[in-house]
């Protein structure tokens, strides 16, 4: 949660969802990898997606740096959502 009160709540203080997980890949090596993963999950209005696209390369840049992944997952789509 350090993480996220660090480099994504500043960016995105409206709200997130953050969901547990098990994750698995083939490394550069060839290797299965097996670990705990998060999938973050951030909606805002689809007239601010180009101000949010470099916040959150920012993110997943920072995430791969911090724990020494060789890459960070993004997904994109749009979704009808009311609060």
């Amino acid at each position: 949660m350090a993480f996220v009160d660090e480099e994504v709540t500043p960016s995105f203080p409206s709200g997130l969802t953050i969901q547990d997980g098990r994750g698995q890949w083939r490394d550069q090596n060839g290797t299965i990898e097996r670990e705990r993963s998060y999938e973050l999950i951030l909606l805002y209005p689809v007239s601010e997606a180009r101000e949010h696209d470099p916040q959150i390369e920012r993110i997943r840049d920072a995430y791969e740096r911090r724990y020494a992944q060789e890459s960070v997952a993004r997904a994109d789509d749009a979704t009808r959502v009311d609060f």
